[in-house]
């Protein structure tokens, strides 16, 4: 596959988590979070995108989260479940999105905030219509999903690079 080739991520904030007892990384869903995260599995079904890859955070709610989404889809994707995900900064995150290997042509990520706005952000060098603005004005809720659109290897993954075709929320 040439590095020219046009590449889509996919960013997913996992689904509502319940404050229980447990440890942060151990938090499941909450009764909410059960219902929006097949709602986001059908919007990724409906935007027609066969994922090459899915990495996902290790913590339970992640887990559950594309457990649920993935589910509504055509077509199960790979998906490694990446420790590094889980508290990852910015830059560990474009770090992440280096090592992919450029046979992947769709990858989607499932993670956490204010890790997954804050790579649609910083990726997002352009945005069809106002879909930037609407994403900084409302946020990144749980269940959220951007897709960023590129050119080249992902290698080459830096601050905007990108840009923004799909924002959406499961409660907007």
């Amino acid at each position: 596959m040439s590095v020219e080739t046009p590449r889509k991520i996919v960013l997913l904030r996992h689904a509502k988590a319940d404050w229980g007892q447990e440890a942060d990384h151990e938090r499941p869903l909450a009764d909410r979070g059960r219902q929006d995260a097949p709602l986001a599995g059908r919007r990724l079904a409906a935007q027609g995108i066969t994922f090459d890859l899915a990495l996902c955070s290790t913590a339970l709610r992640t887990r559950e989260t594309w457990k649920l989404a993935v589910a509504e889809l055509s077509q199960r994707p790979k998906t490694v479940y990446e420790e590094r995900l889980y508290e990852a900064s910015l830059g560990e995150l474009i770090a992440l999105l280096n090592e992919t290997s450029d046979e992947v042509r769709t990858l989607v990520v499932i993670g956490h905030n204010p890790g997954m706005h804050g790579l649609a952000d910083a990726l997002s060098g352009e945005a069809d219509g106002d879909l930037l603005s609407r994403m900084n004005r409302r946020g990144f809720p749980t269940s959220a999903i951007a897709t960023v659109e590129f050119t080249g290897s992902w290698k080459s993954v830096e601050h905007g690079v990108g840009r923004l075709v799909d924002y959406w929320t499961p409660h907007s």
